[in-house]
């Protein structure tokens, strides 16, 4: 109740983002985890093929964020969110009705494009709107992007038992439905003049070192938080034997997050400062990789279902600190990041953000799918403690920034 109630503090405006955001993930999930199996399985296509449909979509997000972010800074952040939307649903509806490889790549750029817009321009906005509660408001929008990627999954394979065009013209649906809403309710927002170009604008946010650091440091949380649908996942199934054992990992942190995202966060803002919290946060990211590690590779997956319960214990208890430790961080690394630069440059410093760090992780996702691969072959802990060690660079190299005074002070009202 205190969620709904935080909630209704808000303006409209941030109340629709969040939605918004519920309705993207649902959208998204519902679709985006089928996409292969549909590719190599429905059409028939070989896995080099699939590799570039999947690749190309993940290049037209990732390398265009900071087109999004500038096109926000520049146009407005609510055009920006609703042709981002506008794109999605067009892609989306594209994989319904082709299957010719044109086709497909043409949906895949659109719905990546469509990423790139409307993700930066989303946050720049949400920003702008919360003024000094942006914790609070990155906060609930955790809550929502959780519920939104454990809904979509579960619509989307029971969607998948008519078939794939289903799930696609539902995630079209759904992103026509979230435009269509933007556009009638987001109230349009003055943009001041911009001064100099794009490139200048670039180079300034570039130029600014603390920031890029900061970006680097949070690679650990990237690179952790993508766990949630890799390796503990994988090591669910392998400790009971199971499948349907990685859904139970989605719904623990879900309901965590339901119940505990405000009560942290709002009990964190009050004590100590952000940098401390962000690093604490990442260093209960890595610890949450140990007690699967402890017991990787012992776990059997006969005895019956109660044997099975007891090897999933330490994957779940990896998987709910994993998602406490994003509850603490996440909404004070979102509350950062405008605050290194100019206000007016907060969609390009978001842009940037998320291509640097979405770069990196994607290095250090290798990194745990070579370890993944390695620990097959007589280590199986070794890709739990790569993500320790993640999480305990990047909790270092954010207590190093903080020791350097290199983030921003602004804040974080200390009790008495």
């Amino acid at each position: 109740m205190k969620m709904w109630s935080e909630m209704r503090a808000f303006p409209l405006a941030i109340r629709l983002l969040l939605v918004n955001q519920l309705g993207v993930n649902i959208g998204f999930y519902l679709l985006i985890p089928y996409l292969a199996t549909h590719l190599g399985e429905d059409l028939g296509m070989s896995a080099a093929v699939v590799g570039i449909v999947l690749g190309v979509r993940n290049l037209s997000q990732q390398g265009l964020f900071i087109l999004g972010g500038s096109a926000a800074d520049r146009l407005g952040a609510r055009g920006v969110i609703i042709a981002g939307c506008a794109l999605r649903t067009i892609g989306f509806a594209l994989f319904a009705l082709g299957d010719g490889l044109p086709v497909l790549l043409a949906a895949s750029i659109l719905s990546g494009l469509a990423g790139a817009l409307f993700n930066p321009a989303v946050r720049a906005y949400l920003a702008a709107e919360a003024g000094e509660r942006k914790a609070e408001a990155f906060a609930l929008f955790n809550i929502f992007a959780t519920t939104g990627a454990l809904v979509g999954p579960l619509i989307g394979s029971a969607l998948l038992l008519v078939d794939f065009r289903a799930s696609a013209l539902t995630a079209a649906t759904i992103f026509a439905l979230l435009t269509a809403a933007q556009a009638a309710v987001l109230p349009a927002r003055e943009v001041p003049a911009s001064k100099g170009s794009v490139l200048g604008d670039w180079r300034e946010v570039l130029a600014n070192r603390a920031f890029l650091a900061f970006s680097l440091a949070m690679v650990g949380m990237f690179t952790m938080e993508n766990q949630l649908y890799l390796l503990l996942p994988d090591g669910a199934r392998r400790a009971t034997g199971w499948d349907g054992a990685a859904g139970i990992v989605f719904l623990v942190g879900t309901l965590a997050n339901l119940t505990l995202q405000m009560r942290i966060t709002r009990s964190l803002k009050e004590r100590g400062t952000r940098a401390r919290w962000v690093a604490i946060g990442l260093a209960l990211m890595g610890a949450a990789f140990v007690p699967p590690m402890a017991v990787a590779g012992a776990s059997g997956t006969g005895g019956g279902a109660g044997r099975a319960a007891l090897a999933l214990l330490p994957v779940l208890a990896g998987a709910l600190l994993l998602y406490v430790g994003v509850m603490i961080a996440q909404p004070f690394v979102m509350e950062l990041i405008p605050e290194f630069g100019r206000a007016e440059l907060t969609g390009t410093y978001f842009g940037i953000f998320y291509v640097v760090s979405g770069i990196a992780a994607a290095v250090g996702n290798t990194v745990v799918g070579r370890a993944m691969d390695a620990g097959a072959h007589g280590a199986p802990w070794l890709p739990w403690a790569c993500c320790l060690a993640f999480g305990l660079a990047s909790a270092a190299g954010v207590g190093w920034l903080h020791r350097l005074r290199a983030l921003p002070v602004r804040a974080v009202a200390v009790t008495a």
